[in-house]
This record gives C-alpha cells, sequence and structure tokens, in this order.
C-alpha cells in the first residue's frame, strides 16, 4: 500500500468544557491505528528542526500539548504544512511520508501517540534512502515524472 499526505488529516476529539477547564481524551478506536507508545519534545530551541525522516510502517498522531509548532510532509509527489496548536486536534500522518517538525513556540509541548514501539529499521533517516524506498514500492516520485 502506498500513502500520500492527502491521507494525513486532523482528527477531532472530544472536548469537555466547564469553569473548571477542558478535558479531552483520545483511546481505542479515536484513530485509524492501534498505538503502542507515547513520546513527546519539549523545550525545543527557537530554530531548531526535528524529525528529517520517514517511515516504512509507523503510522502516528501528532499533539500540541502546550504552544504550536508546524509540520512539513512530502510524499515524493505533493508536499503539504500544517499547524499544529489545539490539544484536542491531534493530526494523523502515515507511513511513507517525509516529516519535518519545525517553529515551535516557546514553550510547546509536541506528543506523538505511535503505532508501534520503537525500531530503527523502520526509519528512512535521509531523504535519498526514502525516494528509493518509494522507487522500490513503485510509488511515483517528482523525480521520475519530469
Amino acid at each position: 500500500m502506498s500513502f500520500s499526505v492527502e491521507e494525513c488529516r486532523f482528527i477531532e476529539l472530544p472536548q469537555f468544557a466547564d469553569r473548571r477547564g477542558n478535558l479531552s481524551f483520545v483511546q481505542e478506536g479515536d484513530v485509524p491505528f492501534d498505538f503502542r507508545r507515547l513520546y513527546y519534545l519539549y523545550d525545543v530551541p527557537f530554530g531548531v528542526e526535528r524529525a528529517g525522516h520517514a517511515h516504512k510502517d509507523l503510522h502516528q498522531l501528532f499533539f500540541a500539548f502546550a504552544g504550536s509548532y508546524e509540520l512539513h510532509l512530502d510524499d515524493g509527489l505533493n508536499t503539504r504544512t500544517v499547524v499544529i496548536n489545539q490539544p484536542n486536534r491531534p493530526f494523523y500522518v502515515c507511513p511513507h511520508i517525509w516529516r519535518v517538525v519545525n517553529n515551535f513556540t516557546s514553550g510547546a509541548v509536541c506528543a506523538v501517540l505511535a503505532s508501534e514501539t520503537y525500531s530503527e529499521s523502520d526509519y528512512l533517516r535521509t531523504y535519498d534512502s526514502f525516494l528509493e524506498f518509494l522507487r522500490e514500492i513503485g510509488k511515483p516520485i517528482k523525480s521520475d515524472l519530469a
């Protein structure tokens, strides 16, 4: 199966608001994958980029628990940039997507639910290896269409 940036999307989670504040949650069935890991980025210095890789099989859900950040996506043919800035509106990223996370605001917390535990073999760490992987699975990329 070949994925695209069009399949990446915001997920609307429940939000319960009253005078005490807001409460949101994510549970099994709320996202398009079963999750096995949570990790988070915080205290990211201004101007620093995170990620800069793709995954072969991993599905992810990106949250902004505080502040905001940008998520830049590339599927070999199309690109897309989204701003993640609402705790109850995470963004789903499917496999086969190159991603870069940057422009963190002061105090931003980027939390990510992942479909699998950490596995180095799932990472495509260079853009060239990402494009080669797409070619191997039969997905057209921009440079092949030129």
